[in-house]
């Protein structure tokens, strides 16, 4: 799936209604309810050298044309992929002025094209690592700027015939995953849907192929809450022989629904806007969740948001929450000497952390609640 595919599947969004559903507000009360942010604050970053796309790291970035016009590319995650192709072209519809390109290469790309200073802006559902960090540092004499943009879940969706209501336990999804249970019929599947007609075949995993946040994500909650998990938490991991790979969070989904007897994780919105089927599945206090924005949400309640705004929950004790649930993160630079860029990208943030609210809603991801998002604000201040 390529962008224009994205914006397609974007724009044709079943969920996209024009209203915000029900249980999504509910689940943006709770979050606002339950996130705090701590009151300390990151040391200021220094003056950084602006990217510029083909030139050294110390050139200076393309001026903005004439009249107040700006272009902005990006790269990274998937996983925010579709919220984010809509917010860019609701935005340009009342500031034509700005052109925003994003390029869903997966997290991975992202942070590098976003330390080689390539793009404007990179996006990663990973915060970034110490050592990443460290090598912005020292390119750019500047500490990298990152803030969460919206919050989502990974959802175990699959193609199974016959089979409408998977309920997976955490000792099938995690046996599933570490390539220990290999058959639809095996009993710790059965046991969790009786009267299903599972079959006597091989399940077929399909994983990430690409460096994905996704892939962080799903691998950070197998960590904590798979005792058989051994592969570690990354962007990409070695998975079990006989899995299958796939590019980006639409090359899964394709992936699945061409592939008798699949399962594998994927952003919920993907999941949702092609219908495809989802398992519940057990979180930490045992109960079997639906995946659902609202539940996604719940993952957050109660947690305290760090400094650096990198909030990890990788298995929530909240027994009303899905528990593979997490933030997704824009990277910027804190200056630039094209002013103009700067300015344009601070204000295609706010105007999706608030006026993109719904949008967010509609699509299915998690909209910040308004404590956060004055964080956020903070943090852009920074941006010059």
């Amino acid at each position: 799936m390529n962008d224009r595919q994205i914006k397609q599947l974007t724009s044709e969004n079943p969920l996209a209604t024009g209203r915000a559903r029900p249980s999504v507000w509910t689940a943006l009360t709770a979050l606002s309810i339950g996130l705090t942010v701590s009151s300390c604050t990151p040391k200021s970053p220094d003056v950084a050298t602006p990217p510029s796309t083909g030139a050294a790291p110390t050139a200076t970035a393309p001026a903005a044309t004439s009249g107040g016009s700006s272009s902005l590319s990006g790269a990274g995650a998937t996983f925010p992929a579709p919220l984010y192709q809509r917010w860019f072209a609701d935005y340009n519809k009342t500031n034509p002025g700005t052109q925003i390109s994003y390029q869903s290469v997966g997290s991975g790309a992202g942070v590098e094209q976003f330390l080689a200073g390539t793009v404007d802006f990179g996006a990663s559902d990973a915060p970034l690592k110490p050592e990443e960090r460290a090598k912005f540092k020292t390119k750019f004499s500047a500490e990298p700027i990152q803030v969460p943009m919206t919050g989502g879940s990974v959802v175990f969706a699959y193609n199974l015939d016959g089979v409408k209501d998977l309920k997976l336990s955490r000792a099938a999804y995690c046996g599933i995953a570490a390539g220990k249970i290999t058959k639809w019929n095996d009993p710790a599947i059965a046991k969790a849907n009786p009267g299903a007609k599972l079959p006597d075949q091989t399940i077929q995993f399909v994983h990430r192929s690409d460096g994905s946040g996704t892939t962080f994500q799903f691998t950070n909650h197998l960590k904590a809450a798979c005792p058989t998990w051994t592969a570690g938490v990354n962007k990409s991991v070695s998975w079990p022989q006989g899995m299958t790979g796939a590019k980006g969070n639409e090359g899964i989904a394709a992936q699945i629904k061409q592939t008798p007897n699949a399962i594998g994780y994927v952003e919920y919105s993907f999941a949702k806007q092609t219908d495809m089927p989802m398992a519940s599945i057990e979180n930490k206090s045992g109960k079997l969740i639906a995946p659902s924005p609202a539940a996604g949400a719940e993952a957050f309640v109660g947690e305290k948001m760090p400094a650096d705004l990198a909030l990890l929950v990788p298995d929530s004790a909240n027994p009303k929450a899905y528990p593979i649930s997490g933030l997704t993160w824009l990277l910027l630079y804190p200056q630039s000497k094209d002013a103009a860029k700067q300015t344009a990208l601070k204000s295609v943030v706010e105007w999706s952390l608030t006026t993109g609210k719904a949008t967010a809603t509609e699509l299915g991801y998690v909209p910040l609640e308004d404590s956060l998002v004055a964080k956020v604000k903070t943090e852009l201040a920074k941006v010059k």
